[in-house]
């Protein structure tokens, strides 16, 4: 039975790399999206190029049913589901006295909530593989801008530790905190360099060193419970 892997956001940005470099390790892909089909489609295309399997699945992560129910979907057409990745998360930049209802239970659901069920129906629906979340190095410290984005982001932090605990040994959970890396979509290169001056290494880092990570957990069969920084070290100062 050949291996799979499920990615959340899986048509842009980290996620699409993510799924490329699943593919070309012998993964099949089923990709998630919500609004990005144009994308998906896309990527699905040089999925399919390295000659893996690839479907898309399209789901509303902020419904924690709607979420509960994609890895059932996914085992039905790839049976060796063994790896998820829960990469997708909404990135809004709201204070705490702006924050409303409907901000916090958006950031909640998308990056709290879905990586909880979507591990729930993994570890339920498959026999033993491996969970990949996507934090922030935000996580090691408390900033106040971003304020819902950084409270579920610490949220899904100790989850990743708590599921390497209760999903052992037949799982392993951990997880990637990215720093300056991509830009927020509509910024520039000048706002990684700005954010990455105060860190130790002085410059931004790039998707290679992601990657570079997540390879490094997805073949260590030893390492869980662990949340990587790939940061320059900003996560220090």
């Amino acid at each position: 039975m050949k291996k799979a892997a499920l990615v959340t956001g899986g048509a842009v940005r980290i996620g699409k790399e993510i799924s490329l470099n699943l593919a070309q390790k012998g993964y099949d892909i089923a990709l998630h999206y919500n609004s990005s089909e144009k994308e998906a489609i896309a990527a699905r295309e040089l999925i399919l190029n390295t000659g893996a399997d690839c479907e898309l699945f399209r789901c509303d992560l902020s419904s924690p049913h709607d979420a509960k129910e994609l890895v059932p979907k996914v085992t039905k057409s790839f049976e060796g589901l063994c790896v998820l990745v829960n990469n997708a998360s909404v990135f809004e930049n709201v204070g705490f006295h702006d924050v409303t209802p409907e901000f916090l239970e958006t950031d909640m659901a998308i990056n709290f909530k879905a990586p909880f069920f979507l591990s729930q129906s993994f570890s339920a629906e498959t026999g033993g593989g491996l969970i990949v979340n996507f934090l922030d190095t935000r996580v090691r410290k408390n900033p106040v801008e971003h304020f819902c984005y950084n409270l579920s982001k610490k949220c899904l932090y100790h989850l990743t530790k708590m599921l390497a605990r209760e999903l052992a040994p037949d799982f392993r959970v951990n997880a990637v905190c990215p720093g300056a890396i991509l830009a927020p979509s509509g910024l520039g290169e000048d706002y990684l360099l700005k954010m990455a001056r105060g860190a130790p290494m002085k410059r931004p880092g790039s998707i290679e060193d992601i990657i570079n990570a997540f390879n490094y957990l997805l073949e260590s069969n030893y390492v869980t419970g662990e949340c990587l920084f790939v940061d320059g070290g900003m996560s220090l100062t």
